[in-house]
């Protein structure tokens, strides 16, 4: 078979481009991943230290003045160092005028011979000039303005057309120009002084080449040494500026640190004062700070501890006289056919407030353990669903007698989470009395949402609502909307508290939304696993018919 039928091959040269612009591409790619993996130490460095940012500032300025002032030192310098140059070439070369022009004394237009002997003589071997150029070696250079006899004379070193054209004018001339030296194979920078030389022979011009490798050396030496002084006065003032700094940072770095082992419940770190400077000042009016910061927390401890334990013993107090009256209110309660109206009906009401009574002591006393860092959690895996409708089912009596719809939106698939089933279970049943205590017989509905890391429950009532800035109060103690308002469920004023602090506890969100007219949504948010992160919730807390909510509030707690 014909090669050249069976089409190009796959790979080929014509997939030679394609590859190698992929791989170039993803050179390119690595590049700039290794670029900024290397600039991410540095930047953290820049944005932490600011030791490293003033030294680092004060050496690129001093640096930036440095070489400003070493470039105008060595352009200084180095004009200097021509014009001395430029100056001494040009009176050598008026001193070699005339005894040039008494070479050719004697001799006419025609004598060739003559004509060669006084240029060989006058450019015969370098020559050291005296005083003026301190020994340096310079060369001459002699050329006719006849091209017939410069034809006939030794070959010299090219000069510069311009230089050549100023001579012609009659006129001296200098020029920096390349020129060769005797026994030496390249060429060096060089300074050419040109003059026309009017002779008996005929017009000639004269040319001298003095070589700047002397100013050469001296510009470098200069260079180096301008470079040298410069970067160790930029070092020293880096050295400077980092010592300075230090001695200010230092004392702000033991500050800071002392400030967050505060902040950590360490209240006896104080900053150690020496000397009587501003520093030293700073760090009294801390530690002054830092006692009366003592002082008040302890005293607030104090009082914490006090109302703690008063709480609880006034709670544990009253159970025993709590427990006769109760003994005595069952026995009336029973026998209140006997009694008659007005004392059944006392009776009646007797029993219900011992009821609250007893609920009131022991809400106090769940609110004291939790005052008191003693409250536990006692996790397992459970459906969250159960919980919830165990608590719509105690609920539903309740809803039942005051004519509100229960509503729920389960899913269909287990919800689980490791959660305290009981602490759950009473946060949302206070949800459910808090509903149906306001909901104005309109239906409460309780839906559950759930995602990778965090299972929700709302709780939303289409009552009355709540006004701008009560959503971050509903979680006070024995806060109440309005008080004028009777309650259905003869509720203590803790429940939300608590509820706060059972979700807390778990390492959740308790959020709260409402607007006046339009109800209100309590959002409980948990950690499927105990303990667990919780970024965001699966559902969401306003209503999704309200596009602009008059009453959006931020929560009051959100613990991540």
């Amino acid at each position: 078979m014909n090669p050249a039928a069976r089409g190009p091959v796959p790979g080929g040269v014509e997939a030679l481009p394609s590859r190698l612009g992929q791989r170039l591409q993803g050179t390119t790619d690595w590049l700039d991943r290794q670029a900024r993996l290397g600039m991410a130490p540095l930047s953290a460095a820049w944005r932490r230290s600011l030791q490293l940012r003033v030294a680092a500032t004060t050496t690129i300025v001093t640096g930036l003045i440095v070489l400003l002032i070493g470039l105008f030192l060595v352009d200084q310098i180095g004009n200097g160092v021509l014009k001395a140059k430029r100056d001494a070439s040009i009176s050598q070369a008026s001193l070699g005028l005339d005894a040039a022009t008494a070479q050719f004394e004697g001799l006419t237009p025609g004598d060739i011979n003559g004509i060669r002997q006084a240029v060989d003589q006058i450019t015969s071997d370098p020559t050291r000039s005296s005083g003026v150029l301190g020994g340096a070696l310079f060369t001459k250079v002699v050329r006719a303005a006849d091209q017939v006899v410069n034809r006939q004379l030794p070959a010299t070193q090219p000069v510069p057309d311009e230089l050549r054209r100023q001579v012609d004018r009659g006129t001296m001339a200098v020029q920096y120009a390349p020129v060769r030296m005797p026994g030496q194979s390249g060429e060096v920078p060089g300074l050419i002084v040109g003059q026309p030389l009017t002779t008996q022979a005929g017009a000639f011009e004269l040319y001298y080449l003095f070589p700047l490798t002397a100013e050469q050396k001296t510009l470098g030496l200069v260079q180096r040494t301008v470079l040298i002084a410069g970067l160790a006065l930029v070092l020293l003032v880096a050295a400077i500026a980092a010592l300075v700094t230090r001695q200010v940072v230092r004392p702000v770095r033991v500050a800071a640190q002392t400030a967050g082992r505060l902040a950590g419940g360490e209240l006896s770190e104080r900053i150690r004062v020496t000397g009587e400077d501003d520093i030293a000042l700073l760090g009294e009016s801390f530690n002054d700070m830092a006692n009366s910061l003592q002082q008040q927390i302890q005293r607030l401890e104090n009082l914490s501890r006090l109302q703690q334990r008063f709480t609880s013993d006034v709670s544990h107090e009253l159970r025993t006289p709590l427990t006769t009256i109760r003994m005595a209110a069952e026995l009336l309660y029973a026998s209140r056919d006997n009694f008659a109206p007005e004392l059944a009906r006392s009776a009646e009401l007797l029993t219900n407030e011992l009821d609250r009574f007893e609920s009131l002591l022991a809400d106090l006393l769940e609110i004291s353990r939790y005052d008191a860092g003693a409250a536990r959690l006692e996790t397992e895996q459970v459906d969250i669903r159960g919980i919830v409708e165990r608590a719509v089912t105690a609920a539903q009596p309740l809803a039942a007698r005051h004519g509100v719809e229960l509503r729920t939106d389960l899913g269909d698939g287990p919800v689980l989470a490791e959660v305290d089933a009981r602490r759950v279970e009473r946060v949302l049943r206070n949800l459910l009395g808090n509903a149906l205590d306001h909901a104005e017989r309109r239906p409460v509905t309780v839906r559950i949402g759930a995602d990778e890391a965090s299972v929700a429950v709302t709780v939303r009532d289409e009552g009355v609502g709540l006004r701008p800035g009560e959503a971050a109060l509903v979680f006070n103690r024995f806060w109440r909307g309005d008080p004028s308002r009777s309650r259905l469920t003869g509720g203590t004023g803790l429940g939300l508290a608590i509820s706060l602090e059972d979700v807390r506890l778990h390492h959740g969100w308790l959020q709260a939304w409402g607007a006046r007219g339009r109800g209100a949504v309590f959002r409980m948010t948990l950690p499927r696993v105990a303990g667990g992160p919780l970024n965001s919730s699966p559902l969401p807390l306003e209503p999704p018919e309200v596009r602009e909510p008059s009453g959006v509030l931020e929560p009051p707690e959100v613990l991540a």
